[in-house]
């Protein structure tokens, strides 16, 4: 046998091989286990195939990226375009097409402009005594003061609370933003489309009748701010109108909710690192970002698709494709942090990317940081003895391709 043919021996070999591990990658992806403890799935996805091919939970062949510098560099670069219309067309927009979600400059720059000024830091600062005031009542008004449901009394109200103040929609119509929001999130992974497409048309009726009262009787909220402007300056269209506030409806507190959710679920599972917290409340700046980097609320970015042919980490990803990037592996990387798979509220300045990097960074996040902050505050101080009432290997975590929580986290307080 010639070199020749030992050498193509080896290659068809390690392409067997090759084969043979994607295969088994893809098995363990998106199942139940994976669902609820995906870390060592990304773990082997980094070390073996960081730029991975898979077919994600829609239907839709695409590219996974699981390193920390390959994430960044993907959010950064614009050759992977957000824009859902230019790449699939008119007929498969969704109700979030119109949004700098979706979109890329210079309509992303337009669209972001003109609610990024209600979520500065400054703004969002000075609503710090508010948002303790609605954790304090939240809290003093349980329906029992020994146990609660960590999710439905405290993690979901507090922040919906919030953002329906901000944009100036009724606080008793919460369940219905909960119940939609619940659908969309869950998008990827739902087999009854027609209740997707029954919930959609329930919340762009719901929507367009309440800007219909906002332009005959406007407020000092935001979706006053926003329908003005489509009035005077022919800024947003009424689609855009549509897409950006449901955007804000829903990512305005799912991010928020499985932040504490997930947050008080790690201190939880770490009574040492609790009672840090207690010993030293300073660190709850800390503390909330590492339950961003540990266990972060948001588990995949939103899609792209790579606008032109691209050569990336030895990969070829045509024009077209599909590209997520898997933030909470990149969160967990070895050659990013120190001890990634350790909980530890001490760590130094984290460069997670629980919030996304470049120019989509999540315009929320100084004001999830803070409710952040103050409901995990507030719940330790209050109920130092708080623990889990159930083993941590039986709470549902929540299906999807988006957000990463639990659905409910009960909890015995004294």
């Amino acid at each position: 046998m010639n070199s020749n043919e030992t050498n193509e021996i080896h290659q068809n070999d390690e392409k067997h091989a090759s084969n043979q591990n994607r295969k088994n990658t893809n098995s363990h992806l998106f199942t139940a286990s994976f669902t609820n403890n995906p870390y060592p799935v990304y773990e082997k996805l980094r070390k073996d195939e960081p730029v991975f091919k898979v077919m994600f939970p829609h239907g839709e062949f695409g590219w996974m990226i699981s390193r920390y510098e390959d994430a960044v560099q993907v959010l950064k670069d614009s050759r992977f375009s957000k824009d859902m219309v230019k790449r699939y067309g008119a007929n498969r927009q969704s109700i979030f097409s119109s949004t700098m979600l979706f979109s890329d400059p210079p309509d992303h720059r337009r669209l972001r402009g003109l609610v990024q000024k209600a979520f500065t830091p400054q703004l969002v600062a000075g609503m710090r005594s508010h948002i303790q005031d609605i954790a304090s009542d939240l809290l003093d008004n349980l329906p029992s003061q020994e146990t609660m449901n960590l999710i439905d009394d405290f993690a979901f109200p507090l922040p919906i609370i919030v953002i329906s103040e901000i944009l100036g929609v009724p606080l008793e119509d919460r369940d219905k933003f909960r119940m939609w929001s619940n659908t969309f999130i869950e998008a990827s992974t739902m087999k009854n489309t027609e209740l997707l497409q029954q919930h959609v048309q329930e919340f762009t009726e719901y929507l367009t009748a309440w800007f219909a009262k906002v332009r005959k009787d406007p407020g000092q909220d935001l979706i006053s701010q926003l329908v003005i402007a489509e009035e005077s300056g022919d800024q947003l269209s009424e689609k855009e109108l549509l897409g950006v506030v449901s955007l804000l409806i829903i990512a305005g507190h799912e991010t928020t909710v499985n932040l504490i959710g997930n947050g008080i679920l790690a201190l939880l599972e770490h009574p040492e690192q609790r009672d840090l917290l207690i010993k030293q409340p300073e660190l709850i700046h800390q503390a909330i970002e590492e339950m961003l980097r540990y266990n972060g609320p948001v588990e995949f970015s939103t899609s792209r698709w790579a606008s032109e042919d691209i050569e990336f980490r030895g990969q070829h990803i045509a024009k077209g494709e599909l590209v997520i990037v898997a933030l909470d592996s990149a969160n967990r990387d070895e050659e990013q942090f120190k001890d990634p798979d350790v909980f530890d509220i001490t760590r130094e300045k984290s460069s997670h990317l629980a919030f996304g990097k470049g120019i989509h960074l999540c315009l929320g996040a100084p004001l999830a940081r803070l409710e952040g902050e103050i409901a995990v505050s507030t719940l330790v101080n209050r109920f130092p003895n708080m623990r889990l009432q159930a083993d941590v290997d039986t709470l549902e975590w929540r299906p999807g391709m988006v957000v990463r929580g639990v659905k409910e986290i009960p909890v015995q307080l004294i």
